[in-house]
């Protein structure tokens, strides 16, 4: 009776290339039933992703257009560099 008990306790240990046959159908199966849903959020992911950089893009394109305001400020530079600095004497 000890023998008996011996022998069913022992496990046979798999090899993991055993391991690997043993999961690969399950791997598979669950592959098929959840690709819908993964290409779903790698679809929405990329188009999210997307917007951002089109969006950044136009902004940037958009605030470079706007150079008027870099020559108002040029502008403004080259008067006060004109009067000269202000002290207590000129001012």
């Amino acid at each position: 009776m000890a023998e008996k008990g011996a022998e069913g306790s022992a496990k046979r240990v798999l090899t993991a290339a055993e391991n690997n046959l043993l999961r690969r159908p399950q791997e598979l199966d669950y592959w098929r039933k959840n690709a819908a849903r993964l290409r779903r959020r790698n679809l929405l992911t990329g188009l999210t992703i997307g917007a951002f950089v089109v969006g950044m893009f136009s902004y940037t394109i958009l605030s470079v257009k706007q150079e008027k305001i870099m020559e108002e400020l040029d502008d403004e530079a080259r008067i006060q560099v004109y009067r000269g600095p202000r002290t207590g004497a000129n001012s």
